[in-house]
């Protein structure tokens, strides 16, 4: 082993952002801060219990239908 340090490369310099490029950066910020708020529509009238389409099958008053 040698005592030589290590050379570590120089940090990149900042980049420089035409006003379109951030434009779209705060567009797209915009975006995901909305879709974060938004909440899911609610089923009306769906089944109770476990997701039926995860086991392969539909059951509605004691009748199973499968898909």
């Amino acid at each position: 082993m040698t005592d030589e340090p290590i050379d570590t490369p120089a940090p990149a310099p900042p980049r420089i952002l035409t006003p379109a490029a951030l434009r779209a950066l705060a567009e797209a910020e915009a975006r995901r801060a909305a879709q974060a708020e938004a909440t899911p529509a609610t089923e009306h009238g769906g089944p109770t219990g476990p997701e039926p389409t995860r086991y392969g099958d539909w059951e509605k008053k004691g009748l199973a239908v499968d898909f």
